[in-house]
């Protein structure tokens, strides 16, 4: 029953060799603040500076294999025996599958599909445009209304490159985050500064939140001893929902 119970947890069951987790991340903000370059720029390594908006849904995939140590430094927080996951985290791949969608209200009627499955989001604003930072509160209000309650949401705010145009100061952006209790960081998709720190810092986050409930299911399961048949065991995934694993002796 554990390792059904291990399964139930996971976002996405692994469908090939290529990958033990797939993560649908959402990229969400006004249009024009920079969500298609930075896409660009994580997945390609490219950047494009006559960028057009985007129209209707595009997305792309990158696949990171997850360090150990940096696993260890997110699950020490939680998991005080944490020496015999050691085997379990190190080696790992993670596919991150990263939508991006028009900031335009005429495409808002895709907001359903959207964020359906998202279990991380990076909410992104122009520091040179004080209006796409007045809109976050929007934005976050519809990923919260839409998408699944526990996704990790991170703040960026993008365009750093152009400190000399700031309309928005850093620490405004830190306080928001903070009453908001999203994690945050400055980006440059021009300069390639904190692109990948951003994303990395989501899907390590997400992989931490897995891999605690997953140890949580193991420890109940060890302690319960056994499960009378035809029991269900009822594990909420951090995806949202609750899955039901039946278990038979």
């Amino acid at each position: 029953t554990g390792d059904r119970e291990e399964k139930t947890v996971k976002m996405a069951h692994r469908v090939d060799h290529e990958y033990d987790y797939l993560f649908k991340i959402v990229l969400i903000g006004d249009s024009g603040v920079g969500k298609s370059n930075i896409l660009s720029r994580f997945t390609r390594n490219e950047f494009c500076l006559d960028s057009k908006s985007t129209i209707g849904v595009e997305f792309a995939t990158k696949t990171i294999q997850v360090n150990c140590f940096q696993s260890l430094i997110l699950l020490r927080r939680s998991i005080p025996s944490i020496s015999r996951w050691n085997e379990q985290i190190e080696g790992k791949t993670i596919k991150a599958q990263i939508w991006d969608t028009a900031g335009q209200e005429r495409y808002r009627a895709i907001t359903s599909a959207y964020y359906r499955g998202a279990v991380g989001a990076l909410l992104v604003y122009d520091i040179t445009k004080q209006k796409t930072f007045d809109n976050v509160q929007r934005w976050l209000r519809e990923l919260r209304d839409h998408a699944d309650s526990n996704i990790v949401i991170m703040m960026a705010g993008n365009k750093s490159d152009l400190n000399h145009l700031r309309a928005v100061s850093e620490n405004d952006g830190q306080v928001f985050a903070e009453k908001e209790g999203l994690s945050f960081l400055e980006t440059s998709a021009l300069e390639s500064l904190n692109v990948e720190k951003a994303f990395q810092t989501i899907l390590m986050e997400i992989y931490h939140i897995i891999n605690k409930k997953a140890l949580a299911a193991k420890e109940a399961a060890r302690t319960a001893g056994p499960i009378a048949q035809g029991t269900n065991i009822d594990v909420s995934d951090s995806a949202g929902g609750s899955k039901t694993a039946c278990c038979s002796r």
